[in-house]
């Protein structure tokens, strides 16, 4: 039963005109003034979560954006700032990167975010796609080396769950031998301790779900890590194969209770009118603006060659064939029209998976200006949210 609602925001800053006739992707710059509003409208979106009940606001971490689409480069330190600003909600990482982090550096700041905001954040994992991201950090990313990107994030894993559960230990790899056997105030290392460790064992771990790879959801079962399905961009509806197999990878590995949908968060954006037609008229540029990001990056995989080289260009991407609102809708990436219809299309998914108790809502796709996030919000906190089995804030 879905009993807790969140969203997720890659955390895009105002990128005025939108759609796939207005400017590339690679043509947009903004200064650091215009970048730093980020945080401005993430404290408005979380005020607005946390008065109306949601569970969760999550965001994802990325770097060096001068386009505008992704701006919050640490997500632990704003946590706290976050927490301290409002009352109950939680905070989920979507994702740390792994790869760009030294992994016990990861496992302090997110123990001391633990300590700090009593529990609130909610510690997410991830590999990297952008190669001008991890690479410039001098790592590996999915894109310049999948494989030594896998080989990498899962030694860091390794390490970082021995430090969380372990009082203290040593690890010896290919990319990491922790501690080094160096001489320290008489003595030579041979195990180390985090210090802090978190508070509350075992940390809540999320990871998203992206090559659904047998050994990706063996390796996530064996190291308790949840699965987020549509937690970037949403290429198509709920991927059933995808979640029979995690359901029977968790059963294989020992998991106890378990259905259809168990451990898992189902991403789903939605868009609340006075019916369908008007929701998706006005969330179409939003969907546009996620192709012109994410399709390069190759989150849209039926794109060809010749749509990815027209998403590149404001005069032929409107009549380039791209994908519709309407052919989105229909492929149950998103859902769209009045808020019983919005309610009745989760009943319905929520009737499908029965271990499903999380989802991600809302709009806050790209381009998204800050009064419609809040608005789609609104709508959906105080219209569809109470007919699901949603505590009421105190």
């Amino acid at each position: 039963m879905i009993t807790k609602f969140g969203t997720l925001y890659a955390g895009h800053v105002d990128l005025g005109d939108l759609g796939l006739g207005a400017t590339a992707v690679n043509d947009r710059r903004f200064d650091n003034d215009h970048l730093m509003t980020i945080f401005d409208r993430v404290e408005k979106m979380v005020k607005v979560m946390d008065d109306l009940g949601y569970h969760s606001f999550w965001a994802a971490e990325h770097h060096f954006q001068h386009e505008g689409n992704e701006t919050i480069p640490n997500l632990l330190l704003l946590y706290v700032h976050l927490a301290n600003i409002t009352k109950q909600l939680k905070f989920g990482c979507g994702f740390n990167i792994n790869p760009m982090w030294h992994p016990l550096r990861l496992a302090e700041d997110y123990a001391t975010a633990d300590i700090l905001t009593k529990g609130r954040v909610i510690f997410g994992v991830g590999r990297g796609y952008h190669s001008r991201e991890v690479d410039t950090f001098g790592a590996p990313s999915t894109a310049s080396d999948n494989d030594a990107n896998r080989e990498m994030f899962e030694e860091q894993i390794e390490i970082i769950m021995k430090a969380f559960n372990e009082e203290s230990f040593s690890y010896q790899g290919k990319h990491y031998t922790l501690p080094p056997e160096v001489p320290y105030r008489g003595y030579t290392l041979k195990e180390i301790t985090l210090v802090p460790r978190p508070m509350r064992l075992p940390v809540e771990t999320w990871q998203p779900m992206v090559s659904a790879s047998q050994r990706a959801m063996d390796f996530m079962a064996k190291h308790n890590i949840q699965a987020i399905i549509g937690g970037g961009a949403v290429t198509g509806g709920p991927a059933d194969d995808v979640i029979q197999r995690w359901t029977e990878t968790l059963v294989d590995h020992g998991y106890s209770d378990i259905q259809l949908g168990s451990r898992l968060v189902l991403g789903l954006p939605t868009f609340i009118a006075e019916n369908e037609k008007e929701a998706m008229d006005q969330a179409r540029k939003y969907l546009e603006e996620d192709m012109k990001m994410f399709a390069p990056l190759g989150f849209f995989r039926a794109f060809t060659p010749e749509m990815l080289e027209a998403l590149g260009d404001p005069k032929r991407a409107p009549s380039a064939g791209l994908p519709t609102m309407e052919d989105t809708v229909a492929a149950g990436a998103w859902v769209c029209g009045t808020a019983e219809h919005v309610t009745e299309h989760i009943m319905e998914i929520q009737d499908k998976y029965p271990g499903l108790e999380y989802m991600h809502v809302g709009c806050s796709r790209q381009g998204t200006p800050l009064d419609v996030m809040i608005e789609q919000l609104e709508r959906f906190g105080k219209e569809v949210m109470p007919k699901f089995n949603v505590a009421t804030p105190a």
